[in-house]
C-alpha cells in the first residue's frame, strides 16, 4: 500500500512538469512558425523602399500609387481572384507614412491593400496579389482589394475630404479595370462586390456614416468611368 501511494504522489508531481513542458514546446513551435514566416518574406517587406524598388512594386499594382511601405501582416498570396472592393476609414487623419508605420508592426495584426490621405495621395501597403488583414473576415479579404481613407473630421459623420473622395473613385475605377471587374454593385450586405467593414464586424461603425452614405454613389461613379 505504501508503494502504491508513493507512485500516485509521483504521478501527481509529474503532471505540472509535463504540462509546463508541453506548454513551452507549443510556445516555441508557435514562435518558430511566426519567425519562419517572417524570414521567408521578400526582403522589401516591412521597410522603407528605395525609389527603384518602389517603382518596381507600383508596376505590379495601381499606377496611382505615390508611396509604398509593404506590411508583413498579410497572406502571401491571396487565396481567391480579386472580385470585390472593401472600403474602410482610418478613424483618424493619418499621413500615409504614419499608417504604413503602424501596419509595419507585426503585433498590430492589421493592414490594408491601399490607403488614401486627406490630400488624395495613394499608398500601397499590401500588394494586390496578397490578402490584407483588414475586414475581420478572411473570405472577404481574400476576394477584396481593401482601401483605408483618412478622415477630415474625427467623430460625428467621420467625413473625408473632397480630394480623398475623388481619389477613392479614381482608385476603385483603376482596380476594377485592371482586375476585370465590369461593374461595382453595392447591395448593403456582403453579397455585393462593393462592401464595407461593418458588414463583417458588428463591433465597428467603419467606414463611418459619411462614406457609408456614399456607397451607392461610389458604385455609380465608378461604373460611369468604366463605360468610358
Amino acid at each position: 500500500m505504501q508503494v502504491q501511494g508513493s507512485g500516485k504522489k509521483t504521478l501527481r508531481g509529474l503532471i505540472p512538469v509535463v504540462t509546463l513542458t508541453l506548454f513551452s514546446l507549443l510556445s516555441v513551435a508557435s514562435a518558430a512558425g511566426v519567425y519562419i514566416k517572417h524570414i521567408s518574406l521578400p526582403d522589401y517587406i516591412g521597410r522603407e523602399l528605395t525609389e527603384p524598388e518602389m517603382k518596381e512594386v507600383i508596376k505590379r499594382n495601381s499606377p496611382l500609387t505615390s508611396y509604398v511601405r509593404l506590411s508583413p501582416n498579410a497572406d502571401f498570396p491571396r487565396k481567391s481572384e480579386i472580385k470585390k472592393i472593401t472600403i474602410h476609414h482610418m478613424a483618424a487623419n493619418l499621413s500615409l507614412e504614419k499608417l504604413g508605420e503602424s501596419f509595419g508592426k507585426i503585433d498590430r495584426n492589421a493592414s490594408s491593400n491601399y490607403g488614401i490621405d486627406i490630400n488624395g495621395r495613394v499608398a500601397l501597403y499590401v500588394e494586390e496579389e496578397n490578402r490584407a488583414w483588414t475586414s475581420s473576415n478572411a473570405e472577404n479579404d481574400n476576394m477584396a482589394v481593401t482601401i483605408e481613407v483618412a478622415n477630415e473630421e474625427t467623430g460625428g459623420d467621420w467625413s473625408v475630404s473632397d480630394r480623398s473622395y475623388a481619389a477613392l473613385i479614381e482608385l476603385c475605377t483603376d482596380i476594377c479595370r485592371r482586375n476585370g471587374i465590369e461593374e461595382l454593385v453595392y447591395t448593403g450586405d456582403p453579397e455585393g462586390n462593393l462592401t464595407i467593414h461593418k458588414m463583417f464586424n458588428p463591433n465597428t461603425d467603419c467606414p463611418g456614416p459619411y462614406l457609408e452614405g456614399k456607397m451607392e454613389e461610389i458604385a455609380e461613379k465608378v461604373n460611369e468611368n468604366l463605360k468610358k
